[in-house]
């Protein structure tokens, strides 16, 4: 917010786009039209609720545009060059060293005039007149990976199939009916899921909105359904499901955050019969036991080594 609270940019009286903000934070200081950019659906809706204009993707014209880094950089970039293409003004560029700001402000001075920087708290925020980029967009697009599968930069294990879901695998056999897969990312799991004979119907929950575009594709089938939600905050359904399949995130920042897992698991357990088949896989640090066996009254742990354990529950407790 520093540009604008120094009086260094001028703020338009609309048009604005603000790309990836993880909170409503400074959000007040712009017009009341401003368009906010955030795809997960957690940090969408809570923006929502502040009163704020959100989608998921933006294609529009603005008179300014400010892009906050994500963890990725070639997603980063590829946001930054999209804000250029739709801006007519200024893109700002805001982000924390550990996002790799001082890495972007190298290359984008190198091909644009960067009018200024202003550093505080471990971050920077710079600016520069629009201008077309290099083919950054492009890069951060939806493509192939070497699996055979449409991904793009910023989904998780976007580059290949996730040692985690591949561990499933072996237990997939013998499930049949309607089930769900919880934090379904990009779609691997759900094709396999969606292999067997016997699966009636298929419903895919996904945060990132981005990635469940590349489920759609992935996972295309008459009989699975794709829902952008959160999955820890589901209405438990009105006809329970007969078995559900997780691979759960297990961070949203850097470090490692178990209360997601266990999130999972309350979901899981609210969501199938009382006969019903819950799997996941989890890394093996993560500390689940006690939330299976809160939440479920009978569990196992299926397989376990020095990277994964592979958890098989039914009969959930009321």
């Amino acid at each position: 917010m520093l540009p604008f609270e120094q009086g260094l940019i001028d703020m338009p009286s609309e048009n604005v786009l603000v790309m990836r903000p993880i909170d409503s934070f400074g959000l007040h200081i712009f017009p009341a039209s401003t368009v906010l950019e955030q795809g997960f659906k957690p940090i969408n809706k809570a923006l929502m609720q502040s009163g704020f204009n959100v989608e998921p993707r933006v294609e529009a014209q603005f008179e300014l545009a400010l892009v906050h880094l994500t963890r990725s950089k070639v997603e980063s970039l590829g946001n930054i060059a999209r804000a250029a293409r739709m801006t007519d003004g200024f893109v700002l560029v805001n982000g924390a060293k550990t996002d790799g700001i001082e890495s972007v402000l190298k290359r984008l001075k190198k091909i644009v005039a960067v009018e200024a920087v202003i550093s505080k708290s471990h971050g920077k925020v710079f600016w520069f007149k629009a201008v077309t980029l290099p083919d950054w967009e492009d890069a951060a697009a939806m493509a192939e990976n070497p699996a055979g599968f449409l991904t793009a930069a910023g989904m998780f294990s976007s580059e290949k199939i996730d040692q985690g879901s591949a561990r499933l695998l072996p237990y997939l056999d013998g499930l049949k009916g309607k089930g769900a897969d919880l934090g379904a990312g990009w779609g691997w799991l759900s094709k396999q899921v969606l292999a067997l004979p016997d699966v009636a119907k298929l419903e895919l929950y996904e945060a990132d909105f981005k990635a469940l575009e590349a489920a759609k594709i992935n996972a295309a089938d008459p009989r699975a359904v794709f829902h952008w939600a959160d999955v820890t905050a589901l209405p438990k359904p009105e006809k329970p499901f007969d078995f559900v399949v997780s691979n759960p995130p297990f961070h949203q920042s850097r470090k490692a955050e178990p209360e997601l897992g266990k999130a999972f698991i309350k979901t899981a357990a609210s969501l199938i019969k009382p006969k019903g088949r819950f799997l996941m896989v989890a890394n093996r640090q993560l500390p689940y036991e006690a939330t299976m066996e809160q939440y479920f009254k009978r569990w196992t742990v299926l397989e376990q080594d020095g990277q994964f354990k592979v958890f098989e529950a039914t009969h959930p407790r009321k």
